[in-house]
């Protein structure tokens, strides 16, 4: 008993020491993906701000129809002649990583992806800044996880806290970066795995409450408290968030495949560019990121989005301006989807919350000018960015947290709930797959969402054949055949000629009442008792088909065969097995 107990505590202190390296890991990704954040803000700041700010106050407007292509023309340059990959889509490509590559993320994406944003956002390119933050935060987690050589599970984790530690120090919001993390990103959540996202979530958010004080993206401050007779309207703006939700996903990939089909990336950056500035000169708002039009929206100053607009003039008329931020809300994704597709580097999460913000003032603005209702239009703008996140990135409850958390709006909270849920119903009933996950799932290359097939994905059909089968030639006897009987252990038997070919299959109970009739025993030969199987696989199937063959056939084993020749056996049995050993690995306790 007392050679147990050290066992047992033998085994708890190594558990427990295990835990406390992942604590501090946690923490050390904490601090690196905050002061990425940081750097990454101050570099979109000084070069929109110090650099581009200085043309555009000194020279006029008009530099906005030259800039984004200019920015577009340096981020370009710098991957292709510097970074050597591709940097689009960035959580997209955290997907892909821990889909197809079991977590590696290349260690250039620990800062490539900041430093070629920076310069697309800051020279006006009209999209956010998150997603790259967020790769970046990954491959930090990715990266120091090899480093210190943890197993699968503890690098699934680590890629988790990279991306809430860079959520958290983007927004100042730690809670809505696990959310983040847990709802889009799909890590189990165990209160095992909950600590070290927390850890990295709330160090990243105090480095950033530290270097830049209780400035906040948004400002906004309750001044119209929730009533409950407008629970309709606000069903309606989450309805009216998914719908658009719908048009904001389809138009993206849409008008990204249009572009990518211009194969010399000179040209689709010359007309992307171009576009853009045209687009950016027509309706200012698009510049950047556009949060300092959602603080617009937010402090009752809807009317300035017409600032610097050849339509100033005609703001004082209210169809007008509801048909500029219609138009607004159409521009938006085109604009963000050019920017990306030309050759910028940035992320949705921006452009989601500008159009959420803008749909919302625009639906509560239209209806009240229509049916003379005194909606309050920033209450409506709020609820409107939590409904079209949950909308687009498939994530009610990163919509709730994440406006929430960034606006302190806690106050709205049961209108924003009200509105993400409708957004995420009416969203879903069109579109199973966010805009993060659609491109993975057309390709079947999606495994981060179904446990199932990561599970099946991380598995080798090469580890699992057997090859202790007795073989046996097609014109051996009887005898021959009960001879290999009585030196195996298992009731199958592959029948292969002398090139290796699979020729049949016997089977132990297909011969079971001939076995002991000695007289037959050269009269019969193992060709006229062998059957051909009607499924079996080759050794580049995927487990997927694997396990597909399974189910189907209802066989309890399965012959593997390469063009022909015979490899060996896959049993139900010995997947099964493999199957339950890579769950645990994959579930972080």
């Amino acid at each position: 008993m007392l050679g147990i107990d050290k066992l047992n505590l033998s085994s708890l202190a190594k558990q427990l020491m295990g835990k406390k390296k992942l604590y501090w890991i946690s923490f050390i990704i904490g601090v690196v993906s905050g002061i990425a954040a940081l750097i990454l803000k101050n570099l979109i700041h000084f070069i929109g701000e110090r650099l581009v700010g200085y043309f555009v106050i000194s020279s006029g407007k008009y530099w906005f129809l030259a800039f984004p292509l200019i920015g577009i023309l340096i981020t370009v340059l710098i991957v292709r002649y510097l970074v050597k990959d591709d940097l689009s889509h960035g959580v997209s490509k955290i997907l892909a990583a821990i889909s197809l590559n079991k977590g590696k993320i290349k260690p250039h994406n620990s800062f490539s992806s900041m430093i070629t944003s920076s310069f697309t956002i800051g020279f006006g390119g009209s999209v956010g800044a998150e997603a790259p933050v967020v790769l970046t935060g990954a491959s930090i987690g990715s990266n120091l996880a090899r480093f210190f050589k943890l197993d699968q599970a503890e690098i699934m984790l680590m890629i988790g806290c990279g991306a809430t530690g860079a959520i958290a120090g983007i927004f100042k919001a730690p809670i809505a970066g696990v959310v983040f993390t847990l709802e889009v990103l799909m890590l189990d959540l165990t209160m095992a795995s909950l600590v070290p996202l927390l850890i990295s979530g709330i160090t990243s958010a105090v480095i950033a409450y530290y270097f830049m004080g209780d400035a906040v993206l948004f400002k906004f401050s309750v001044i119209h408290t929730f009533e409950a007779v407008q629970i309709p309207y606000y069903i309606l703006a989450g309805v009216f968030a998914g719908f658009l939700s719908l048009y904001f996903t389809r138009v993206a990939m849409s008008v990204e495949k249009k572009m990518k089909s211009i194969k010399k990336q000179s040209v689709r950056l010359i007309y992307g560019g171009i576009a853009l500035g045209v687009l950016i000169f027509l309706f200012p708002p698009l510049w950047g990121e556009g949060y300092s039009s959602i603080n617009k929206v937010f402090n009752d100053m809807g009317h300035n989005l017409l600032d610097n607009s050849l339509f100033y003039d005609f703001g004082d008329n209210p169809w007008f301006f509801a048909a500029f931020l219609m138009a607004l809300l159409l521009v938006k994704v085109v604009a963000m989807a050019i920017t990306t597709a030309s050759g910028g580097i940035g992320g949705i999460f921006a452009p989601t919350l500008f159009v959420g913000a803008v749909g919302g003032y625009f639906l509560a603005y239209s209806l009240n000018l229509v049916f003379g209702l005194n909606l309050p239009l920033d209450n409506f703008a709020l609820a409107g960015m939590g409904a079209m996140m949950a909308g687009v990135m498939h994530a009610p409850l990163l919509g709730i947290f994440l406006t929430a958390e960034l606006t302190g709006g806690y106050e709205l909270l049961f209108p924003l709930i009200i509105a993400a849920l409708a957004a995420y119903i009416t969203i879903m009933r069109f579109e199973p797959h966010s805009i993060y996950t659609k491109r993975l799932a057309e390709d079947g290359k999606l495994v981060t969402h179904n446990k199932d097939r990561a599970v099946l994905h991380f598995m080798e059909v090469g580890e699992l054949i057997e090859t202790d089968l007795k073989i046996i030639d097609p014109e051996a006897t009887l005898g021959d055949l009960v001879k290999s009987i009585s030196k195996s252990k298992r009731d199958l038997f592959p029948v292969v000629d002398h090139d290796g070919m699979l020729k049949g299959m016997v089977k132990m109970n297909d011969i079971r009442n001939l076995i002991f009739k000695q007289e037959l025993y050269d009269k019969i030969h193992v060709k006229d008792l062998m059957y051909m199987p009607e499924y079996y696989i080759s050794p580049k199937d995927s487990m997927h088909v694997v396990a597909e063959k399974f189910e189907t056939s209802g066989r309890f084993n399965l012959a593997v065969i390469d063009q022909g020749k015979y490899i060996g056996f896959i049993s139900r049995a010995k997947v099964f097995s493999i199957y339950r050993n890579t769950v645990r690995t994959f579930s972080y306790d």
